[in-house]
């Protein structure tokens, strides 16, 4: 196997224009990643409507996998969002559920051989993060107006103490943004790198014509197997982890915890 053979991991997070764009110094290029945001988004849509268009009294499979998704993000914003009342939490429940619902179908479609994984880079995930950041806040100064400002200085703080507390908590508070978009993208491209680092090593061995390799890559290909699965709970756990601390923060904002 030549040098030229030998393909780095890290190539499946490759961003490849398919239909170059430039307006002046901006790029507008249709890349991969593109294609396969639209792509998730017309299995979600196409998923929903083939659902919700049958007036089945028994549901099949595809329509109690809907109801489950819709039930468990329900009864998380109920669980989580606390100090309103059911119709205004029912205001920021259709959001929680789009993102959860897209996270969750960009993450498994990744899992998918010759696929894009979109959540494994991190301007996308940091532009989502940011974007439901901004909106956070500005239901936060809706909700309380200026007093919004006050989680930034807790109650009883010696007033020497106060601009070094109102600077920390202001970049803590900023860097809540930060830490969401970095946990989904660090968790989906170290897993799937390992996972192509280890299926590399074992195809390797394999095509060694050798029975000792055969013999010997079998174990890397258990632990491909078991990695596999290990990184399918992964990408249904990381939109799961994303959506609660949506939640979470999103209650902070309300109730200035």
């Amino acid at each position: 196997m030549t040098l030229r053979e030998i393909h780095s991991p890290l190539e499946q997070f490759s961003i490849v224009p398919l239909i170059p764009m430039n307006l002046g110094d901006l790029y507008f290029s249709f890349t991969n990643s593109s294609l396969f945001m639209l792509l998730t988004l017309s299995l979600v849509l196409l998923l929903v409507h083939f659902v919700t268009r049958g007036g089945n009294l028994v549901p099949n499979a595809w329509q109690s996998l809907v109801e489950l998704i819709y039930d468990f993000v329900l009864n998380l914003v109920n669980e989580q969002i606390g100090g309103l009342s059911g119709n205004v939490k029912q205001k920021f429940f259709p959001c929680i559920l789009v993102t959860f619902t897209f996270l969750l179908f960009c993450n498994l479609q990744g899992m998918i051989p010759y696929s894009f994984t979109v959540t494994s880079h991190f301007l996308i995930t940091l532009g989502l993060s940011f974007s439901i950041f901004i909106g956070i806040t500005i239901v936060g100064f809706q909700r309380n107006g200026l007093h919004f400002l006050s989680f930034l200085l807790p109650a009883g703080v010696p007033l020497p103490l106060a601009p070094f507390l109102v600077l920390l908590e202001l970049i803590s508070y900023c860097f809540r943004a930060l830490s969401l978009g970095i946990r989904l993208f660090a968790n989906m491209m170290a897993g799937h790198s390992l996972v192509k680092i280890l299926s590399g090593f074992a195809w390797t061995m394999l095509c060694m014509n050798n029975l000792f390799y055969f013999i010997g890559d079998l174990g890397p290909l258990f632990i491909v197997l078991a990695l596999t699965g290990l990184e399918l709970g992964v990408a249904i756990l990381q939109a799961y982890v994303f959506t609660i601390l949506i939640c979470i923060y999103l209650n902070d904002a309300i109730n200035l915890h």
